[in-house]
This record gives C-alpha cells, structure tokens and sequence, in this order.
C-alpha cells in the first residue's frame, strides 16, 4: 500500500506561483510512475503533469507546458510540482498519483485508470 499526502495549495494572483508538495509512504516510492491531475468545479478531472520512476521522462498537458513543471526526489519519496504563470483556469483540486504496475517498466501515462493510488487532493485558486 502506499499512501499519499499533498500540500502547498492556497490562493494566489493571476501570475503568481505555487509549489505542490506530495510525500508518499512505502519502501517503492522509487519504481513508480507519478502523475498530478487536477479536478475544477464542474468539470471531470482531468491530466496535468507525469513523471518517471527515474525522473528521467516526463508527460505534460498542453495547458500548462512552458508553466508546470514535475521533478522527484526519490530519497525523501516526495514529487513536486512547480507551478508558474498561474491562471484563473488554473484553479482546481490537484491531486497526486502513484502508478505501481507500468510505472517500474518506464512507462509514462495521462490515462486516470493506470494509477492505484491517489491523495485526498489539494486546492489551488487562481484570483484575476
């Protein structure tokens, strides 16, 4: 089982920035894809970012290319997510992804049903 936590959302100004935060527990933190997606009022939750077990490769929607940006340390088993340029749009629930099984094979994906497991999620509101 793994568990995991996000933090850093908040309120911010159009333009601002934010940096999500997500710990995850468990001894194989290492070998798992992960992946941010992000839920708005309304709307389905949708993909915003995934990085490799390795950090090596990386996915982002084209929403939030050139803005977002994913990195990992695997020592302190926590992902991040840098977020500049934010926009109203940009306002959601974010929530961390751990994909346990394609994951360890390199795989990278923006496909919701290949991660196991999520956060409780973290809001994110983007004033104008």
């Amino acid at each position: 089982q793994v568990q995991l936590v996000e933090s850093g959302g908040g309120l911010v100004q159009a333009g601002g920035s934010l940096r999500l935060c997500c710990a995850a527990s468990g001894r194989t933190f290492s070998s798992y894809a992960m992946g941010w997606f992000r839920q708005a009022p309304g709307k389905e939750r949708e993909f915003v970012v995934a990085i490799s077990w390795s950090g090596g490769s990386t996915k982002y929607a084209d929403s939030v290319k050139g803005r977002f940006t994913i990195a990992r340390d695997n020592a302190k088993n926590t992902v991040y997510l840098e977020m500049n340029s934010l926009k109203p749009e940009d306002t959601a629930v974010y929530y961390c992804a751990a994909d346990p099984s394609y994951g360890p094979r390199g795989y990278i994906s923006s496909r919701e049903r290949l991660y196991d497991y999520w956060g409780q999620g973290t809001q994110v509101t983007v004033s104008s």
